[in-house]
């Protein structure tokens, strides 16, 4: 692999930890949520947040083998967890939307440390950034109003 002199592989895997903490979070968080949705769309919901759960768990260790390609050792922490400890639909997608956006953050910070010094990288942070953009518009479309614009 060829790569710029200037790299800081340990900047690198200062975000990718932070990432795995973050990743490992949205496992427990996204299962408890799933535990916690009732009412009548409960089935689809349950199902979308367990799907969640194992996608943050996949993306956790991703994140860990970079980690440990790199040399680093991959952190043994989590992320935050709830926050409002409220089980209404509305809420829960609220917080779920602060998760993802926090996360999409972390990302973008990977990319930012890695532009033009490691391909392999910066190709995961941007295939993650897509994929947590993604996340934050189902999440999005979640929330809206049936019938009224987004801007509404």
């Amino acid at each position: 692999m060829s790569m710029n002199q200037t790299f800081d592989s340990n900047a690198a895997i200062g975000v990718l930890n932070r990432i795995l903490e973050l990743e490992l979070a949205g496992v427990v968080r996204y299962t408890h949520y799933a535990l916690m949705v009732y009412g009548y769309n409960r089935i689809p919901i349950v199902g979308w947040f367990n799907a969640q759960a194992d996608e943050s768990l996949l993306h956790a260790r991703q994140a860990g083998e970079l980690i440990t390609s790199l040399g680093g050792q991959p952190s043994l922490g989590i992320g935050s967890l709830l926050k409002t400890h409220q089980y209404d639909i509305g809420e829960i997608l609220r917080e779920s939307l602060a998760h993802e956006q926090e996360a999409l953050t972390a990302y973008y910070d990977l990319l930012d440390c890695v532009r033009d010094q490691d391909v392999r990288l910066e190709e995961y942070a941007r295939t993650q950034i897509a994929t947590e953009q993604t996340h934050l518009d189902e999440v999005n479309k979640m929330l809206r109003i049936p019938g009224r614009s987004p801007s509404a």
